[in-house]
């Protein structure tokens, strides 16, 4: 009996393993402007969200923007959720509240056995911050 459980552990907290790392997104801008997005699953269940705006490209006096956020993740299914401490614990450097964001987590099937090319990545679907809902971030 007490095998059993381990071997359904050892699977439930590798399948949770492979969800950690680090997830960015950097699109080209044609004027020269920069903006990225990096989320950091840690496989202790926590999270760092960088967002990141550089406008020096088109305007010297707002020349970077930086916003932060942390918490805790969970998987449930295929889905990551990432749960954000109350908007009052939320000071300093990691103001952004991303409690109950929910994003679905994308990989090329195992029985996929065909050349197409499947990037690893997290889409989100559901946020109560307007910009991360659509957000699609590919792993490292």
């Amino acid at each position: 009996m007490r095998l059993l459980f381990f071997i359904v552990g050892f699977f439930i907290f590798s399948n949770a393993f492979a969800q950690s790392g680090v997830y960015i997104n950097e699109p080209k801008n044609s004027d020269g402007t920069k903006i990225k997005w990096t989320l950091t699953l840690e496989k202790d269940g926590t999270f760092l969200y960088h967002f990141l705006r550089d406008l020096s490209a088109i305007s010297k006096a707002n020349t970077e923007e930086n916003y932060y956020g942390k918490g805790a993740w969970v998987l449930e299914g295929k889905s990551v959720i990432l749960l954000s401490k109350k908007e009052d614990e939320l000071k300093g450097q990691y103001s952004l509240n991303l409690n109950n964001s929910k994003a679905r987590y994308i990989t090329k099937s195992p029985r996929d056995k065909s050349d197409k090319v499947i990037k690893t990545a997290l889409r989100f679907y559901e946020s109560e911050t307007f910009h991360i809902k659509g957000l699609e971030l590919f792993k490292e």
